[in-house]
């Protein structure tokens, strides 16, 4: 028979479980549906392009997805999971926000093949300043994504989070409870240097056109971005840590993340 602090402490752990996760699967989700527009880290900072040259042939200056914008709160969500919930739980929501993520592809699919009413296009033949506009065009360019890049996304999605929940569970083991910024930020930096080439490997030197130069060169800019991210952002890693431990108390925060570690229980 449990007792009411048990019951307490379920209670607590089932809503935080919910409250990661949801977090997680829809800045995960969002990240995929935004990440077709390319911006200008530079022209965002009031900077001048940086072209930096690769190989003596490729300029590239700092342009990135605007998912890469909220990826950052994959990454520390990810940890926060790991740290209280384990490799199970990290896995559990990995692959069901993978399912997630596909599930959206294909109803966009259906979405971007639907017939488009008159009226709508009607309504919506001229923009702001009275040029043509075909919103049909528009909304297909947008939202629909090649074979490539969805299978590219997916795979080095799940791939990031495996390899980045081994990575955690290994240096927790070196570390103890202590140095969080260690684990969390060492195995974001290992699991998004797979998960940068990947994706670009799959979508567009498989099934696109693009060089291995090209490859590395556009791998080695997205991974900059992302190097530079995870070290900016362990303050916001700290926070969490501070949150939950207040909220579950101290004694219970740190028994879930011992549990974690030892991998004897999830939920």
């Amino acid at each position: 028979m449990e007792t009411t602090a048990e019951k307490s402490f379920h209670n607590k752990k089932t809503t935080l479980f919910i409250v990661l996760s949801g977090i997680f699967l829809t800045n995960a989700i969002l990240a995929e549906i935004i990440g077709v527009k390319i911006f200008s880290g530079e022209a965002t900072l009031g900077l001048e392009p940086a072209g930096w040259t690769f190989f003596g042939k490729y300029v590239l200056d700092f342009n990135l997805t605007a998912g890469a914008v909220i990826w950052p709160v994959v990454f520390i969500t990810t940890d926060i999971i790991n740290e209280y919930f384990g490799k199970k739980g990290v896995r559990k929501i990995s692959f069901l926000t993978a399912g997630f993520i596909a599930y959206g592809f294909v109803f966009i699919a259906i979405a971007t093949s639907l017939p488009p009413a008159p009226f709508w296009l009607d309504v919506n033949s001229t923009d702001p300043a009275g040029q043509p506009f075909n919103i049909e065009y528009a909304f297909d360019t947008i939202f629909r994504q090649g074979l490539g890049i969805i299978i590219g996304s997916l795979t080095a999605f799940l791939l990031g989070q495996l390899i980045d929940v081994y990575v955690f569970q290994k240096l927790r083991k070196i570390t103890g409870p202590k140095m969080i910024w260690l684990r969390a930020t060492g195995s974001t930096l290992v699991s998004q240097l797979i998960d940068s080439f990947v994706v670009l490997g799959i979508a567009f030197y498989v099934f696109g056109n693009w060089s291995i130069d090209q490859l590395i060169a556009v791998g080695i800019i997205n991974y900059i971005y992302k190097f530079t991210v995870a070290i900016v952002l362990t303050p916001l890693l700290y926070l969490g840590h501070d949150i939950i431990d207040k909220y579950l108390g101290k004694e219970d925060a740190e028994r879930m993340a011992e549990e974690a570690a030892s991998d004897t229980s999830f939920m």
